[in-house]
């Protein structure tokens, strides 16, 4: 996709960041605002747009309290509008800017606006779809709605309360370089969420992204224990909701995730280390599990062929000792120690020792109930999780140093292709690589075949070195990979990277994509939506900090525009011939006209820059029957086809895929 319109550039978000790399550093908060509670959500890269020109239109206000209160340079008055149902509130800037960002500071208990939604124009007649749109705390804190740049004049803000209220509103501008022949994807629109999405899912059966914090929605430290509050957004209608799940007495905070193959969410271990919680998505009901033999947190887990999960290591929390692995079983509903799979050989030479260097395994449920471990260690290991356990090496992925919170992903589970990249030696205070890899698993107990990868100047590894950033495989085979830092701070936003990348597998090498202007690192997410699209958000999670990201944004790959940068004619999946499969079963499916090609691609769960159960299925021996029904043979092993939730997609001749159809894989 060429895209020569700047028209068309500014209408879709195709927009090139000023930095190939690290942002334009963030905007202090106003001096005016000291109070500790303002300092809830990072600002803004860019500045504020100097009100002299502005003009202020709300649809009502109390005599006492009127709309111009809004921009008058004032925090100690307000707007506060009359009862009705929903309100508005309209900014003319005087002139066109390049508009990413509103704030609000809220003035008071009358009035806070939760639900909400953002629009710009140029003209004031045509505002389209909103930029930014969701549900605020009902708090004190300064509000923001962070979106990619778009050049207005006006900017509206919809409240859906009955009654709301501002003290001060600022409009944020960010300047933005043209690329005329940039190629990539877009980004939009903002969904402003009430916890910072540290970990989270998409719920099968409704496509809803079901996100979560912790016991508080921007700080981890000092939990009391026992509960969690989570997010649901509802892409169908564009709703944000709030839950505090405390039916579990869990806070799942840096937990193990993994689909089991009964088609229950297993969250492991993390702030209540011992704990375990079991979604159920057909009600998005949670349920108290067994406890584990082994209190862990910051350990990763991996779903077998047998529709068990298994987990290692986690000596960040319950323990700053050795933790060998464990298995839970959905059929007893039980975790079983594993002694002979040790965490040992796994462990990455990190500064800090176990209780960083166990942190977020690259786990691969393979062949024979086995589990290949591909990272972060630059020591490879296969693990045997029948009986006591066991564990054997399988060489080491290259000859530098180990890859803390970095990446891999399985993208072609038939071939047993995973492809790593980034992360930094040790845990914190260390440079991230541009290091990638290809690594080729085949037989148990053999050492894997790993090839370089390369970026788009034929130089080994990625195009920016990265720690901290997140990965999505897509339906096509691509892997998306945005966010992260040069230099890995926890809680430190200096050196992020705003120009994502994508992974192609044809020539095992990576391109730079669309840049984004909201800065993702430490305790971020991104997940594949069942439409084919990404949810990139989070970040933070520091308490009174500067970093906190209480958002996410939607990412349209390139996959889904035509060449003239317009929405691309998709094709449609209209029946399957049935919602729960085996493995080798004979499949078939019908679609709205011809395809090239099918896929299925496992539901993710993700947190801490680890959702290794995704895994991709390519349906390339399609046997086409008549009037567009397609039968494809599912693979025999569930070692590679796991049991559990798969997005089934088909992709047309231009590679555009479908909106997805929901598919259970039974297990044994």
């Amino acid at each position: 996709m060429r895209l020569n319109n700047l028209a068309i550039l500014w209408a879709v978000g195709l927009v090139r960041a000023d930095v190939q790399g690290s942002p334009t550093s963030a905007v202090a908060f106003d001096p005016q605002s000291n109070d500790p509670s303002s300092f809830s959500q990072s600002p803004p890269l860019g500045q504020r747009i100097k009100r002299r020109k502005w003009e202020v239109e709300c649809d009502s206000s109390t005599a006492d309290h009127p709309c111009d209160n809004i921009i008058d340079e004032d925090v100690n008055d307000y707007w506060l509008s009359q009862d009705s149902t929903g309100h508005q509130v309209v900014i003319d800037l005087g002139e066109t800017r390049s508009v990413n960002a509103i704030e609000v500071r809220p003035a008071g208990e009358d009035g806070l606006i939760q639900e909400h939604k953002v629009y710009v124009s140029t003209d004031k007649n045509n505002w389209g779809p909103p930029v930014a749109f969701g549900t605020w705390n009902a708090d004190n804190s300064i509000k923001y709605s962070i979106f990619n740049p778009k050049m207005a004049q006006f900017v509206r803000l919809v409240s859906e309360s009955p009654k709301a209220s501002i003290s001060d509103l600022n409009i944020w501008e960010y300047t933005l370089q043209t690329d005329d022949d940039f190629v990539g994807g877009a980004w939009g629109p903002t969904i402003d969420l009430p916890v910072i999405a540290v970990a989270g899912t998409v719920v099968p059966q409704t496509g809803e992204v079901m996100v979560w914090s912790a016991y508080t929605t921007d700080d981890y430290n000092n939990s009391p224990s026992g509960y969690t509050l989570m997010s649901i957004w509802e892409p169908a209608t564009n709703t944000v909701t709030k839950r505090n799940v405390s039916e579990t007495h869990h806070d799942m905070f840096c937990p193990g995730t993994s689909w089991d193959g009964s088609g229950k969410l297993v969250v492991s271990g993390g702030s209540d280390a011992a704990r375990t919680s079991l979604l159920d998505p057909s009600d998005k009901t949670w349920i108290y599990g067994p406890a584990l033999n082994r209190p862990r947190g910051y350990h990763a887990s991996a779903a077998l062929g047998s529709g068990d999960v298994f987990l290692v290591g986690g000596a960040w929390n319950g323990g700053t000792t050795a933790k060998a692995g464990e298995v839970y079983s959905p059929k007893t509903e039980k975790w079983t120690n594993r002694p002979g799979c040790k965490v040992q050989p796994m462990l990455t030479n990190d500064k800090q020792g176990i209780y960083r260097a166990d942190s977020h395994g690259w786990l691969f449920g393979w062949k024979n109930d086995t589990v290949f471990q591909a990272g972060p260690s630059k020591a490879m290991n296969w693990y045997h999780t029948q009986g006591d356990g066991d564990v054997t090496p399988a060489g080491s992925r290259s000859t530098s140093n180990d890859a803390m919170s970095g990446n891999a992903v399985m993208y072609d589970a038939v071939a047993g292709k995973i492809i790593t990249f980034g992360g930094s030696p040790s845990y914190e205070n260390t440079d991230g690589t541009q290091e990638a890899f290809r690594i080729e698993i085949d037989d148990v107990d053999v050492n894997p075949i790993v090839t370089s990868a390369t970026n788009e100047n034929g130089q080994s590894g990625m195009n920016f070195p990265r720690v901290f950033h997140t990965s999505v495989l897509l339906p096509d085979g691509t892997v998306f990979v945005t966010g992260g830092q040069v230099h890995g701070i926890p809680f430190n936003e200096d050196t992020a990277q705003l120009t994502p990348e994508l992974y192609l597998p044809r020539t095992n090498s990576f391109e730079t994509d669309t840049p984004n202007s909201v800065i993702r690192v430490y305790h971020s997410i991104s997940l594949l939506l069942t439409d084919g699209r990404v949810f990139n958000g989070g970040g933070g999670l520091c308490g009174n900090c500067s970093a906190n990201h209480l958002d996410a944004q939607i990412y349209t790959p390139r996959y889904l525009f035509d060449e003239n940068g317009n929405l691309a004619t998709r094709p449609e999946i209209t029946n399957v011939s049935g919602t729960e499969v085996s493995a080798g079963d004979k499949f078939t499916f019908k679609t709205s006209g011809p395809i090239n090609t099918a896929s299925l691609v496992r539901y993710g769960s993700t947190t801490h820059t680890v959702n290794t159960d995704q895994r991709r299925i390519s349906l390339d021996a399609i046997k086409s029957l008549s009037g567009n029904v397609y039968e494809v043979t599912l693979p025999s092993d569930p070692s590679i086809l796991v049991p559990g939730w798969w997005m089934l997609f088909v992709m047309n001749d231009n590679g555009v895929p479908s909106v997805s159809k929901t598919i259970m894989v039974s297990s044994a």
